[in-house]
């Protein structure tokens, strides 16, 4: 149904009566035989052409001379700026009828006024092109098809507005009327009302399952009233008098009454979301609502089977379904999912997740390593109120004491009641476990401790014992040595790097080397121990990262068992959870064999694995390629970390996949059980012997084209080439490419390294051991030359070397070629082995 505003109607009126005018005059000056052009405000203004006189001609025609083919600018350009208000009148007299004849698809045509004009406007300018047959026939055709187009545009309308007046009724508005076979539909508009007669037969079918749509014939059908019928009760609550009482519809539709009444009055409340709810054919009422999400606040881990088996105890009748839509229409669903997402809830604790407290701070590393790439450093301090007062205190040569850092409360009791330290506020002293400046000094009087000076003479140095306050240290008190000074010991550095050389270098184990070295296997570990306790700053050290971009990372599980005590209890994962595990990650240079980046986590996750690659990026390496294993969860964590890097699997282990896959869907003897399965995988391996991509991919479309054949055999076999298919685009990059390597050796053999010393341990003691020797191994292998079972290019040198640092005559790199550093330096650059 359509409709207008007064004001809209009064325009349109006004509009048609003006343009019936203006139709009716043009028509009339047609059939008087008047040009159009003649008339007033239709002046065309022809273009005044230079003929030759009659005289000349009847003289002589053969010897008239033709035209000259001249350009006149200046008259074209006088005759455009004389016509163009006659060609912009005709094209909004066009399009303006066009429009409101609804023809909007013809609107283009307004333009012929114009092409007529410009057309005319080059015949000024041209008097040759005036005189020519084809140039008089292209004018006169747009000329007259303008012409048409403005006439039939004005039937059309006049046609509009003759129907219109035709249909209209009387009162305020306009009506509208379809008639049918032997029924009648009419429409108009009182006021703010539409009222709609109905005559004759009428057929409506809605399906009886479809509540929505039974709720809306119900409502229309209470809609319905008899003209002249008046009641004196039983009115509707806007005052009608229905034709259909509720009490047939609901014999009629099976509905109970209430249930209609109910919906009418959302239908006068415009309660839309209650009277169009498709859940349930119940009404979910706003009170029942408001009980079950009450409940539901009071038990938030609660199921819906839960909340509803609770109200159907207490004695409320609700159905499952109605439980549900209310936590959909309330909201309290999305919020629940969300909860959920963020935080454990249960009856006894509502705590975030580890997952998520974890995600959001490697969200915030990523941040802030992207800050660090940027070079953005730190926010500036803005000094607003303060910068006055410190100009006139700079003025006056007036200075501040230094604020006095208070203590604690329980600090201060201590101090007063049993404390005979002094506390320390000048920053000098930090605690050499944790680094705190909250310290102070332990005792009054100087201890004496012994060391050896550089001539080997024995000193004596006075030293004071002092407390740290952090609570999160765990010695709580430490002695201050003076800078460079080590505590006194019989065992000379030298036994240090033996130690360290005899453990690492001849891959022995702390009873071993103790017992070589005539000391504790105890004071073998804490002096191997020493040299692992941060991990190597290659960057620090040669001022500059290098790496041939290809990077291969993978992960190896290691043994910390959950121990007890304050002290060591660091293996704290949930008892539902693996509690011995955890996992060493690795990122090697593939090329160089250097290891870029090694650590430890509790979880083999995705999380972890977002972690490392964080801690390599911070390192400053940017890979073009990194190799991975078939783990699904590298690819995103890679995309997100290194966006730039291309990703790709490695070809060995995806032909090991294949191979068991092959013996889980047809036996450990399908290559005698089963010979077309035996042809399939020969087929898949020889994919990866191509020496092109193209050939690659030939072979590869010919075995995936064999999948319906072998999963119609055996539906199992689908498992094949799915595996195929999804690992298929990483696995194609490395095939005819001098970048990308096809396997991820070099990272399995560094793994390999690190388990020949990590078999000595039989499992670490706990975390922190394990972080240490991490760093150990990190150390001692970097500095450690290949072997000469390796390729040529690299015998003989270690992995810093290939990556081109120049550490051949680094001490540590003579103790990992197993050389003593007493011998004399022409030793070294000689390269003589200690033998």
């Amino acid at each position: 149904m359509q409709y207008t505003t007064n004001w809209r109607k009064s325009y349109r009126r006004l509009g048609m009566g003006v343009h019936v005018l203006a139709v009716i005059g043009i028509l009339a000056l047609a059939l008087s035989g008047a040009p159009l052009e003649s008339s007033e405000g239709w002046v065309a203004c022809p273009p005044v052409m230079p003929v030759v006189g009659e005289a000349d001609a009847v003289r002589s025609k053969r010897r008239q001379p033709a035209v000259p083919w001249h350009w006149h600018g200046r008259a074209g350009w006088a005759y455009l700026e004389r016509t163009w208000p006659v060609a912009l009148a005709r094209s909004e007299a066009v399009g303006l009828l066009l429009w409101w004849s609804g023809l909007h698809d013809w609107t283009w045509i307004c333009l012929l006024p114009w092409g007529v004009w410009v057309w005319r406007g080059v015949g000024a300018a041209c008097p040759a092109l005036w005189g020519q047959w084809w140039y008089q026939a292209v004018d006169r055709g747009l000329d007259t098809l303008w012409r048409i187009t403005l006439l039939v545009a004005g039937l059309v309308w006049v046609g509009h507005r003759l129907e219109e007046l035709w249909l209209a009724h009387s009162g305020q508005g306009y009506g509208w009327a379809l008639g049918g076979i032997g029924a009648v539909v009419n429409v108009k508009r009182e006021g703010r009302w539409y009222e709609v007669h109905l005559e004759g037969e009428f057929n409506l079918r809605v399906k009886g399952d479809d509540s929505f749509a039974v709720r809306i014939l119900i409502v229309f059908l209470s809609l319905l009233e008899v003209p002249g019928e008046e009641r004196g009760s039983r009115r509707t609550r806007d005052g009608r008098t229905p034709f259909v009482r509720q009490q047939q519809l609901a014999a009629w539709f099976g509905v109970p009454q209430p249930d209609i009444s109910r919906w009418l009055r959302y239908w006068l409340e415009r309660d839309w979301r209650r009277l169009l709810s498709q859940r349930t054919k119940e009404v979910l009422t706003l009170e029942l609502q408001q009980r079950i999400i009450e409940t539901w606040a009071r038990f938030p881990w609660w199921g819906a089977e839960r909340v509803w088996t609770h109200l159907q105890a207490q004695g409320v009748g609700v159905s499952l379904s109605q439980v549900r839509q209310a936590a959909q229409e309330s909201g309290w669903s999305i919020l629940k999912s969300a909860l959920q997402h963020i935080y454990a809830i249960s009856a006894e604790s509502f705590r975030p997740r580890d997952e998520w407290l974890v995600g959001q701070l490697l969200t915030q590393m990523q941040e802030m390593v992207a800050q660090l790439e940027a070079l953005k450093g730190l926010t500036p301090e803005q000094q607003v109120e303060i910068a006055d007062l410190q100009a006139i205190c700079a003025t006056l040569e007036i200075q501040s004491r230094p604020p006095h850092r208070p203590l604690p409360w329980l600090l201060q009791v201590e101090h007063i009641l049993f404390g005979h330290w002094e506390a320390v506020e000048d920053g000098t002293v930090r605690c050499i476990y944790c680094g705190s400046t909250d310290v102070s000094r332990k005792s009054r009087k100087p201890r004496l401790r012994k060391y050896v000076d550089a001539q080997g003479q024995e000193q004596t140095v006075e030293v004071y014992r002092y407390y740290c306050h952090n609570p999160a240290c765990r010695h709580k008190s430490f002695t201050n040595l003076p800078p460079d000074l080590l505590p006194h010991s019989r065992y000379s550095l030298q036994w240090h790097v033996l130690a360290l050389q005899m453990y690492e270098w001849g891959y022995s184990v702390y009873r071993r080397t103790g017992t070589a070295l005539d000391v504790s296997p105890m004071t073998v570990y804490r002096w191997v121990s020493a040299f692992g306790y941060e991990l190597l700053p290659v960057a620090a050290l040669f001022g500059v990262v290098r790496s041939s971009g290809v990077v291969g990372v993978d992960e190896k599980y290691v043994l910390v068992p959950k121990t007890g005590g304050e002290r060591g209890r660091t293996n704290d994962k949930p008892e539902s959870e693996m509690k011995r595990w955890m996992y060493v990650y690795v990122a090697v240079d593939i090329y160089t064999y250097d290891l870029l980046h090694i650590a430890i986590y509790p979880y083999n996750t995705s999380q972890s694995a977002t972690a490392f690659l964080l801690a390599l990026r911070a390192k400053g390496y940017h890979p073009r390629v990194i190799v991975t294993d078939l783990r699904v969860d590298y690819g995103p964590v890679i995309t997100r970390v290194f966006p730039q890097a291309i990703h790709h699997e490695c070809i060995f282990h995806a032909l090991q996949n294949v191979q068991e896959l092959f013996k889980e869907v047809y036996g450990p003897n399908y290559a005698q059980n089963h010979p077309a399965a035996e042809q399939l995988k020969r087929e898949i391996y020889d994919i990866f012997k191509a020496k092109t991509k193209r050939t690659a991919q030939k072979r590869y479309a010919a075995v995936m084209a064999q999948r319906q054949a072998f999963v119609a055999q055996n539906p199992d076999a689908v498992a094949i080439f799915n595996f195929l298919g999804r690992h298929w685009p990483k696995l194609l990059n490395a095939i005819e490419s001098d970048l990308i390597p096809r396997t991820n050796n070099a990272t399995e053999q560094v793994i390999r390294h690190f388990d020949q010393h990590y078999q000595n341990f039989c499992g670490f003691e706990n975390i922190e051991t394990a972080r240490t020797y991490i760093a150990v191994f990190e150390k001692v292998y970097r500095f450690t030359p290949l072997t000469q079972d390796a390729r040529p290019e690299l015998r003989g040198k270690c992995p810093l070397e290939l990556a081109g640092y120049e550490v051949a005559k680094l001490p540590m790199a003579q103790i990992c070629r197993g050389w003593a550093l007493q011998w004399p330096a022409p030793a070294f650059q000689e390269l003589v082995p200690n033998v």
